[in-house]
């Protein structure tokens, strides 16, 4: 379970590169009831999408030439230049290197050896987010990559992530991860890894971490997330022991999962 007591490891941020602001924030304002509130005019554009007066999530112009619209997942780091060093010793890349972010904290971007970008936040001012694990906010995160087993060995590398492995139909695996210290109780999982089959490689699927936002319907806000010009990946169905979830790309191509249950898979 995501939690904001946030521990090495752990998703503490999240923010949408996206090639227009105001649209991206007219498109998840129908969809999640969410306010954008500017960082101010030195930041860039970048602002801060909220609910209820609590920050869920971000969003920024797109930096890198030829970057395409993402969600970016952000995980705790209790020293950036220390995960730099981790990162490369695993085999990863990075994409940017440490950097201030006024009195807020320190950033860093990176890519894992299967080409999926994340990144890390070293709090100082802002510990993360506002909110999690409440409707219409963060409340999973899932890599979808070419390579599992890869994928596995660099996280446990790189974050000392816990790995478990569970059996799915069709001889395929889910791999839920969880960091150390994190978690309520024996409910740590805070993500999980899926393996791409192979249809999806032979059409240039390419690994990618996927925002899972918590939404009290699920149908519905497909509804309405379709309305607004979101794509549907794959339409909503239900996961025995998991709920009911459905994958979007939002107008720009973003994309995004919405799901209404337990996402721990316990």
């Amino acid at each position: 379970m995501l939690t904001t007591d946030f521990v090495p490891g752990t998703p503490n941020w999240l923010d949408l590169g996206a090639p227009d602001i105001d649209a991206a924030t007219t498109f998840y304002s129908a969809v999640f009831g969410w306010t954008f509130h500017s960082a101010g005019p030195e930041a860039g554009g970048y602002g801060f999408f909220q609910r209820d007066g609590r920050t869920v999530a971000a969003v920024g112009p797109l930096m890198e030439e030829g970057a395409s619209s993402a969600w970016t997942v952000y995980f705790h780091s209790a020293d950036a230049e220390a995960t730099v060093k981790a990162v490369e010793q695993a085999g990863g890349s990075v994409r940017f290197p440490p950097m201030e972010v006024f009195t807020a904290g320190r950033l860093a971007g990176f890519t894992d050896p299967t080409g999926a970008d994340f990144a890390v936040w070293e709090p100082r001012d802002v510990k993360g987010l506002d909110a999690v694990m409440e409707p219409d906010t963060l409340c999973w995160t899932e890599l979808y990559t070419t390579d599992a087993a890869a994928a596995k060995d660099f996280y446990r590398a790189v974050f000392s992530w816990r790995t478990q492995d569970m059996p799915m139909a069709g001889d395929l695996v889910y791999t839920v991860v969880s960091s150390p210290g994190g978690g309520k109780g024996d409910d740590t999982g805070q993500g999980g890894i899926m393996q791409l089959a192979q249809m999806n490689l032979a059409a240039g699927s390419r690994s990618e971490w996927h925002p899972y936002f918590g939404v009290t319907d699920c149908d519905a806000t497909v509804a309405s997330a379709v309305a607004h010009g979101a794509t549907v990946m794959i339409p909503p169905a239900d996961a025995p022991g998991v709920g009911r979830l459905a994958m979007l790309t939002d107008p720009a191509g973003a994309p995004f999962a919405v799901i209404k249950g337990d996402p721990t898979m316990s």
